[in-house]
């Protein structure tokens, strides 16, 4: 099963600023520019795997961390 990225992962991912998370304009902006679909983001999340496809660093960052944090809850 794919791992699904969330809204969560999004606005808790450490390390890029002062504060956890990157910002909502930024990101809906940085959806925009990779073609992919913010709105269906928001509502159900996105594969790690279409990130991954973008091979942006600030999205591999993302799904790294989006791992990191499930693991933590699942053990």
């Amino acid at each position: 099963m794919s791992l699904i990225v969330t809204r969560h992962h999004l606005f808790t991912v450490p390390g890029f600023s002062a504060r956890a998370g990157f910002c909502r304009a930024g990101a809906r902006t940085w959806f925009r520019r990779h073609d992919l679909d913010w709105t269906d983001f928001v509502r159900n999340g996105i594969s790690a795997d279409a990130l991954i496809r973008t091979g942006d660093a600030l999205a591999l960052a993302l799904v790294d961390w989006a791992r990191q944090a499930e693991d933590s809850i699942n053990g």
